[in-house]
């Protein structure tokens, strides 16, 4: 049949009605019986002209609107000047009636500046952003969440920033009393807001009034940031925030002031200085030493001083990855070798010192010397809680200083300097050439490693870290989000130069999948207004988990560049499974079900560009790598968010 060539007119309201497509639309959804009954000549009957809507019935406003007087301002117009007080750049929400009236004030009261609004679509991506720009800026930002359902989107990524130790300010609303809840608020409401993340945050509050308000706000915020670090959670009644109070009444703002972090005992510090110019071959390992940029440059004044083995474990950026003394690459040997250990915030020292070996019957040995003098520096004896087991295994040691270490190392340098004589000086210099060799050794083999498989299709990962880091290494580069350091890879830990703090923002924390691309985006947030050039090697089911954030970075114009590690894959899981395939006789050749991500596969550049994100992608072939790499990069530098979706091998 031939098509009509006729250009068909839209369907204008008052044509709808008359031709009666509302009673021909209920035909559709009766009983068949029913529409049987009618038969073919049934016609609707006509139905009278709908009246036209004036412009005045339009614009009329609600029947009753209570307004604040004169002589009134809102309850949350003075939580704004606390918030404000405390220095926050930026708020990231998913928005929520139960903050309508806080969200309401930081626009229109507050400008939706110092403050300003970074609007996300799920509040597990709000607090990821928040986590990572703490470890990029080096103050915390907010997050506001709504009520029981907000928290418990939000829930994963303040569990991980509890087990990351960083301090995320979570702002959650609420209506506490029951005779003036609406039908949703039920659901939404709670009689203990925060119980549901009490075992991993620091501190909560609900505050009553707004003078216990503003002393709550100042409080969690010296309790975050207070090593150890880690979240809060202030609850906000929808009344407190809505009421009015009178614009003469004067409401006192508490000074912020930000308590020093704990130091170890000078005894103690000097004990273990002791044993560092003493030891024939000590090892310094940092995990989350650095919370500030100075962290980093007293451990390379320490471990100069000491000429000692340093090993990085990659929840901070440390220590330089090419420093001569640095020894990550080669950690099995040198803790082997290690008369005298000395464990820096080291989240799992146990696991430093000793291995586990995960076969059908788990066993474990140790890896240190058995008379080896282990000493630990850390926060993490002065708080801890019951339920969750992120604090590891108790590792016996010979000295345990419970102090923040960063603080500590400027005593511990000193007295190693003071304590150190003219021989010793000689004996850690012939050390230090040593280690030199060995690290010069360690970094060629691991180019060697990352040629294999140079032109295979899939590109390798080796490969894709390395293209990226030949179009990047002259910026003002950092890597704000990247898959675990080492036990997926790590190649770009194991090939970059890292030597500034903020090229490096570690993991996640908790091990929890969906926080690399909103940290990515949050870290990026944080590198904006210092120029710097943000890149995320995303892995593609993380993504998956708060796709969303790519819009907010497309919405705020938050310039980053992510490269996808898409194997098409839960590689990790694949792996638990087939050796559970192997420990059973079964064959590993059906250990990929469940775990894949194919079929159809996903493709992340439509993804983004769906989202407003300049894409390209997906490359399979290496040698397109490069070009695709240059001019998502230059995209970024206009200042505006750009992905590369690269289908890679598994590791």
């Amino acid at each position: 049949m031939a098509k009509s060539t006729r250009a068909k007119k839209p369907l204008e309201r008052r044509q709808f009605l008359r031709q009666g497509a509302l009673a021909g639309a209920a035909a559709l959804v009766a009983p068949p019986s029913v529409a049987a009954a009618q038969g073919p000549a049934a016609s609707p009957a006509p139905l009278p002209p709908a009246p036209a809507m004036t412009m005045a019935a339009e614009t009329v406003p609600p029947a009753e609107a209570q307004v604040l007087g004169d002589n009134q301002r809102a309850g949350s117009d003075f939580m704004v000047d606390v918030f404000k007080s405390l220095g926050f750049e930026y708020v990231c929400e998913n928005p929520g009636s139960s903050f309508r009236g806080l969200h309401e004030s930081f626009i229109n009261y507050g400008g939706d500046r110092d403050p300003e609004l970074v609007t996300c679509l799920h509040e597990e991506a709000a607090v990821a952003m928040a986590h990572a720009y703490y470890k990029a800026e080096g103050k915390p930002i907010a997050v506001l969440s709504h009520g029981t359902v907000g928290l418990q989107h939000a829930a994963m990524a303040i569990y991980n920033a509890w087990c990351d130790k960083v301090p995320v300010y979570v702002i959650l609303g609420n209506y506490n009393d029951a005779a003036i809840r609406r039908g949703a608020e039920w659901y939404h409401g709670v009689q203990d807001a925060a119980l549901m993340v009490r075992d991993y945050t620091k501190w909560d509050d609900a505050p009553w009034s707004l003078t216990h308000f503003a002393e709550s706000a100042v409080r969690a915020y010296q309790i975050a940031v207070t090593p150890p670090m880690a979240p809060v959670v202030l609850v906000l009644d929808g009344m407190l925030q809505e009421g009015p109070i009178p614009k003469s009444q004067h409401l006192p703002i508490p000074k912020l002031s930000v308590p020093a972090p704990p130091q170890g005992d000078s005894a103690a510090v000097t004990e273990a200085a002791r044993m560092l110019v003493a030891a024939e071959n000590p090892v310094l390992v940092a995990d989350r030493l650095a919370r500030t940029p100075n962290g980093m440059k007293l451990l390379v004044e320490l471990a100069e001083a000491l000429q000692a083995a340093v090993v990085d474990q990659g929840s901070r950026m440390n220590f330089p990855s090419r420093h001569p003394l640095n020894q990550t690459l080669r950690e099995g040997a040198v803790i082997a070798e290690a008369d005298v250990v000395v464990g820096l915030e080291v989240s799992d020292f146990w696991g430093t010192v000793n291995a586990l070996r995960d076969q059908l019957h788990r066993s474990t040995r140790r890896l240190a010397k058995p008379d080896a003098k282990l000493v630990t520096i850390t926060t993490g004896d002065l708080y801890i809680r019951a339920n969750y087991q992120d604090f590891r295994r108790l590792q016996d040691v010979d000295l345990a200083i419970a102090a923040d270490a960063e603080a500590t190392l400027p005593a511990l340098v000193d007295a190693v300097k003071r304590l150190t004589t003219a021989d010793r000086r000689r004996v850690f210099e012939e050390r230090g050439a040593k280690l030199a060799e060995a690290s010069r050794a360690a970094a060629e083999r691991t180019r060697v490693a990352a040629s294999y498989a140079w032109t295979s299709t899939p590109v390798s990962v080796a490969r894709l870290c390395a293209e990226l880091w030949a179009q990047i290494k002259n910026e003002d580069w950092s890597l704000v989000s990247s898959y675990y350091s080492f036990d997926v890879g790590g190649w770009a830990r194991r090939l970059w130069n890292f030597d500034k703090p903020y090229q490096w923002l570690g993991h996640g924390g908790g091990g929890g999948i969906g926080y690399g691309a909103p940290a990515a985006v949050g870290g990026a947030l944080a590198n904006r207004k210092h120029g710097r050039l943000s890149v995320a090697i995303q892995t593609d089911g993380d993504l998956m988990y708060v796709p969303g954030v790519l819009w907010t970075a497309a919405h705020h114009k938050i310039p980053l560049l992510s490269v996808m590690h898409n194997n098409r894959a839960y590689h990790m899981e694949v792996m638990h499974v087939q050796r559970m395939c192997n420990a059973r006789n079964r064959g590993i050749d059906r250990g990929m079900i469940g775990s894949e991500i194919t079929n159809p596969n996903i493709d992340y550049a439509k993804l983004a560009q769906s989202m407003g994100v300049y894409a390209e992608g997906p490359i399979t072939n290496p040698n397109d790598l490069a070009p695709a790499l240059r001019r998502a990069i230059a995209v970024v530098k206009r200042g505006e968010p750009a992905l590369v979706d690269v289908v890679t091998q598994v590791r």
